[in-house]
């Protein structure tokens, strides 16, 4: 992918408080859920009667959690109301030098969840809010389906060379809140 511009699929979120952290944590299952080739045991989430899926694995779940959870707390902590999580999925090259023969990750697509931070005022604005936010996460799993099953999807997927493992290209997550890395 050296020589062409690096896929981005854009998630552009809407939050609440009370919502933040189970739409997030959807939100990235999902992902990882669509984007890990390896052995994965799945499991759902429900987030505002919207079935996500996920992968029922420890240490996907920890850092899912951790980057959750610093999300919230830069969120929380900050005067930035926005953020990002960034999702940057790898595979491993070959990398020779005239003295130095070594792998190195190169990015072959990469995940954007913009996130927001408001708050409905009102039962009439939570409602509205929520009905939004649930449509949102529907096109958002959609968008997801309809990339990762599409040519283009595929075309960027390097080929698969280990299959051990939950994954066989390294992954990244990064959060960002107010264009600075946090956590």
């Amino acid at each position: 992918m050296s020589n062409s511009v690096l896929p981005t699929i854009t998630i552009d979120l809407v939050l609440d408080r009370s919502t933040t952290k189970d739409v997030l944590h959807g939100v990235l299952h999902a992902i990882l859920f669509h984007r890990l080739f390896g052995t994965i045991k799945p499991q759902t989430f429900e987030v505002l009667d919207v079935t996500m899926p996920g992968i029922s694995d420890p240490e996907t779940e920890q850092l899912v959690h951790e980057k959750v959870d610093t999300f919230w707390k830069g969120i929380e902590g900050g005067v930035s109301k926005r953020g990002q999580i960034i999702v940057t999925i790898s595979e491993k090259k070959t990398k020779k030098t005239w003295f130095y023969t070594g792998e190195e990750d190169v990015p072959w697509e990469q995940w954007v969840i913009n996130a927001e931070l408001r708050q409905p005022k009102t039962d009439r604005e939570r409602q509205t809010f929520d009905a939004n936010l649930a449509a949102t996460l529907t096109k958002t799993i959609h968008t997801m389906i309809t990339y990762t099953s599409s040519e283009r999807g595929r075309a960027v997927l390097p080929p698969i060379t280990d299959a051990a493992g939950i994954s066989p290209f390294p992954f990244k997550v990064v959060v960002k809140i107010g264009n600075m890395e946090v956590g």
